[in-house]
Parts: structure tokens; sequence; C-alpha cells
């Protein structure tokens, strides 16, 4: 495994892997990695010569009154995980080697930016955008790996691809769950033993919805109340948002629909974590 800790060392490895025909996958992270993360290195390893992971805690998509200072920083265990998984290249840059002093450029993806957890967290998505578009420029990948779980953010990074011509081919990998349900979250270790039990009724919730769906039910305005139930039953978690969107365009559906996306989000204390599910 090679680590750059620059953007000129990374740069130059991935070009030299270009040049000599290999196709090279990234998979943009902000560390602390689980075995979500981990199926995204083994999709880009499949499908890819070149298997390049970022660990980048990026500040411009954390609000205010976040977690940006107490997010897990766990460099040595991660990159033992990545050695284990055989990746080519590692890019580990300081936040000032990434946003230099007097840096003002950022992307805005309109519309989607403000929906779902960009409602919640504004300004959320533009410093997702702006942190991917340059490790697009750097690496210049011929494909990315995200993970579907962020399926806001997927479908904000494709729009960002789409609209500026970025020459890099976009994949979404399933969401890895513990056996229980629970999605699995770098956030999930701020759980203590109640909460996570109680982190359960995002799953529950899900479910409810897709048992409706399957059983002929349409109206997002039955679904979603029927969802939302649930968290009735777990006074500990505090529903943020429970949705019934167009995966494409984030935008609510009266109608649910094959491919339609079902998103939650809801707060554990201060410990916020999604979930959704795709209606099949």
């Amino acid at each position: 495994m090679q680590a750059c800790e620059t953007i000129a060392a990374m740069r130059a490895a991935c070009a030299t892997a270009r040049l000599s025909g290999k196709r090279v996958g990234l998979v943009p992270t902000m560390g602390a990695l689980h075995e979500g993360h981990l199926s995204l290195v083994r999709a880009a390893r499949a499908q890819c010569d070149v298997v390049a992971t970022s660990i980048f805690v990026n500040p411009t998509q954390f609000g205010p009154n976040e977690d940006l200072a107490k997010y897990p920083r766990p460099f040595e265990r991660d990159c033992e995980l990545l050695r284990s998984e055989r990746i080519d290249l590692l890019f580990a840059p300081t936040v000032e080697e990434m946003y230099p002093a007097g840096a003002v450029t950022h992307v805005n993806v309109d519309g989607l930016s403000e929906r779902l957890c960009g409602k919640s967290r504004p300004g959320h998505f533009r410093g997702v955008a702006t942190v991917v578009s340059k490790l697009f420029h750097i690496a210049q990948p011929g494909v990315a790996f995200f993970g579907q779980k962020d399926a806001a953010q997927v479908a904000v990074i494709r729009a960002m691809v789409r609209d500026l011509h970025l020459p890099v081919e976009i994949v979404a990998c399933p969401i890895v769950r513990e056996p229980d349900g629970l999605a699995l979250s770098s956030r999930n270790v701020y759980l203590n033993s109640e909460q996570r039990s109680q982190a359960l009724v995002l799953h529950r919730a899900l479910e409810t919805v897709r048992e409706l769906y399957e059983g002929g039910e349409r109206s997002s305005a039955r679904l979603i109340p029927a969802g939302a139930e649930e968290f009735s039953r777990e006074p500990g978690v505090r529903l943020d948002f429970l949705e019934i969107v167009d995966a494409e365009t984030l935008e609510a559906l009266e109608t649910a629909r094959l491919g339609a996306l079902v998103a939650v989000a809801g707060f554990l204390g201060t410990t916020r974590l999604i979930d959704n599910l795709v209606l099949a």
C-alpha cells in the first residue's frame, strides 16, 4: 500500500496507473472504517486494476454544532484494515492540503442539496460535493464507489458528475447491516447499549413501509405515518424525517412506486443516524 499525504503525490501515483492502462477505482471515506467501507473496497478490487482509498474527515460537511471535533479517527487501525484488503493507494491529506488558505470555491448541487439530510443539515451536501469534486480531480478515477446507506449523497454526486461532465462512473453498493438489521455506521460507536437497541427503530420503520407497500398500499400519506408510528414506541429516539422520494431527484412522491427511496433519519441523544431502502 502506497500512502500519499499530498495532492501532488496522489495525482502522480494515479496518473502512473492510468498511463499504464490500468483502471483506477476510488473509495472515498472519512475513516473510522467498518465492514460497510470494506465492502466498497472489495467491490473496487473486483472491478478495477488499482484500488485507491481516501481517508479525510472533511470539515466543510459538518455544521457548527455537529460532531467534527469528536468524529472517530482511528487512523492506524484503518491503515491495517486497508492493508489487509490489499489496496494499492491511500490518500490521507491534511485539511490545509485540501483547503489551502484563501480557498473560496465551493460546489453546490442546487435543489438536491436542500432535500433529506440537506434540509436537516444546511450546507452539508455543499461540503460533500466540494470535497468529492476535489478527490475526483486529484485521482481522476475511472469509477468511484459509495455506499447506498448515504443514498441522498449518491444522488447529489451523480448529479454533480452529470452536470460537470466528469469522466467517472459512480457505483452505489448495498447497505451492510448487523444481523439484527442495524445499518453499519461510523457513528454507531457513539451509542451506549440502550441506544444501540433503540436504534433498531429506524430499520423497523422502513420495514413497516416496505410491508405495507408490498401489501398493495401506494399512498405516501398513509405509508409515512405508519412507518413514523414505530418511533412512538421508542421515546428515546427523535425522528428527524421519514420520506418517500424519487431516488434520483430526491423529490417527495405522493404515490410510492417501484424504485422509490424510503429514507429515514433519527437522533439518539446527540447522535444522528440514517437508513433507507429502495422499494422493489
